[in-house]
């Protein structure tokens, strides 16, 4: 059998104001903060994870906390992220809602090949939020937003790249992924080429916008750090480990980041591509019921638990 991701398994971005952004996620867009840590390899840095109400694989939003400035937008890096809902008229309920909160949207129309709503966070963070209609909202019990109206999930996810040759030839020789329909783009020059894993669907799509008009972003706040995709278990994570090896890509190999264990690398692009296990999950430290709660160490930075806490500043 071929080797297949899953779909979308996570996506980290970056914020500058960490307690501003909390807020934001979880009373405007009602997502649940599923996870409170810090980066593992900078620890004076909050790395803060949403997801859904039982922390699934695929919906997970999550950013670090650097002090920096804004992103410059560009190639060479993920341009927009997709969120998930159920129906055109939850499009329409959010497009009112996120008005009601100062949040200025588009227009809902089809854009390549789904019907969506288009937004911005305070620092620029760009999202287009489209129909799912395959899957169900497993919701966050303590949301100000409905129910019904919760976001499902991650996907699309938007790549900004000036060529695509490189960057096809690894998603699907590499990691399998299928081509499956292009679109002319909205800016006056280029395409959006759509690419699929696994089963397909808006939670296992990858949008490549080329437009080689562009000048390479800078990364800073509203940006976005990089993008993982999923995989069971340990066992396929080395077989994909074993595949990019082979192609001759330069990577991490086999990185444990306790909830779950991670591969990345670079498509030829330079944009930082991640595979990450769906297993063991954020209940490996805390009860389902207060995930978030309280800060999260892995073991392994456990022992230095006061000094970071002495290190961070406080959220609310």
């Amino acid at each position: 059998m071929t080797l297949q991701l899953g779909g979308i398994h996570h996506l980290t971005a970056v914020t500058a104001q960490a307690s501003k952004n909390l807020a934001f996620y979880t009373q405007t867009l009602g997502m649940r903060l599923i996870k409170k840590t810090v980066n593992q390899d900078q620890t004076t840095a909050y790395h803060l994870f949403y997801g859904d109400g039982v922390a699934s694989p695929g919906a997970d939003l999550t950013f670090f906390d650097f002090e920096t400035g804004p992103e410059k937008r560009g190639n060479h890096t993920v341009s927009r992220t997709g969120l998930r809902v159920d129906s055109e008229d939850t499009l329409k309920w959010w497009k009112d809602h996120l008005q009601s909160h100062n949040v200025g949207t588009s227009g809902i129309k089809e854009r390549n090949g789904h019907i969506s709503l288009d937004f911005e966070d305070f620092e620029g963070q760009r999202f287009r939020m489209v129909i799912d209609a395959a899957n169900k909202v497993v919701p966050w019990h303590k949301s100000p937003v409905p129910a019904e109206k919760q976001i499902i999930g991650l996907g699309p996810i938007s790549l900004a790249v000036p060529q695509l040759d490189r960057t096809e030839a690894v998603l699907t020789q590499v990691m399998n992924m299928r081509k499956v329909r292009t679109y002319p783009a909205t800016s006056t020059t280029g395409e959006t080429h759509v690419f699929e894993m696994g089963e397909g669907g808006p939670a296992a799509e990858l949008h490549v916008v080329v437009d080689p008009t562009l000048a390479p972003a800078r990364p800073g706040a509203g940006g976005v750090h990089h993008v993982a995709f999923r995989t069971p278990d340990q066992d396929s994570l080395r077989q994909w480990i074993a595949r990019v090896t082979q192609a001759g890509i330069r990577s991490s190999g086999e990185v444990e980041r306790y909830y779950f264990t991670s591969l990345y690398f670079r498509e030829p692009n330079g944009i930082l591509f991640e595979i990450a296990t769906d297993v063991p999950g954020f209940a490996a430290d805390e009860p389902m019921e207060t995930l978030g709660e309280s800060l999260a160490l892995p073991p392994f930075l456990e022992p230095r638990r006061a000094s970071i806490e002495a290190n961070l500043k406080p959220l609310v």
